[in-house]
């Protein structure tokens, strides 16, 4: 019988990892007099939806990296997912250092590229364990996507920063 520290210890790491990263990007963002002054396009979502479309990716997320786990078996094949998560969190906090705290877009559209790519690894690395892990990405590597387009668009609507 598997003890309650092996069951529920996955969960208790993708949780906290979760509202780690979530937490550390909402801190370094900031949405002051520099963010509103930005030229934006005309169909980028209202503020107020950037934080429950965060909470419900961030939540998939965890729920893939707790089905993966479990299904992965031990050695090479968890490190390999826990690196693809931990650079997926670095890369998402960094989004918002560059574009909100250090005010580079043009930074952050790079980065966001990387963010991008690291989503669609991370949907790989997930799916070779669990299939729907991996669908429980697609929302997240969508929006990614979405935000390099408004990223894109911010950078050409208010060049040069």
């Amino acid at each position: 019988m598997e003890s309650v520290s092996g069951r529920w210890g996955p969960v208790a790491v993708a949780a906290v990892s979760a509202v780690v990263v979530a937490g550390a990007g909402a801190w370094l963002t900031a949405l002051g007099p520099w963010y509103r002054s930005l030229r934006v396009p005309s169909w980028k979502p209202p503020d107020w939806a950037f934080g429950p479309v965060w909470t419900a990716i961030f939540t998939l997320t965890a729920v893939a990296g707790v089905l993966a786990w479990n299904a992965a078996p031990q050695g090479p094949a968890r490190r390999w997912l826990l690196a693809a998560f931990a650079v997926n969190g670095m890369l998402n906090i960094a989004w918002s250092g560059l574009f909100f705290r250090l005010r580079r877009p043009d930074w952050a559209l790079v980065e966001v590229a990387a963010l991008w790519l690291s989503v669609a690894l991370l949907m790989l690395a997930v799916g070779r364990h669990s299939g729907v892990g991996a669908a429980l990405l697609v929302p997240y590597l969508l929006w990614v996507g979405l935000a390099g387009m408004l990223n894109w668009s911010i950078v050409r609507l208010n060049r040069p920063f």
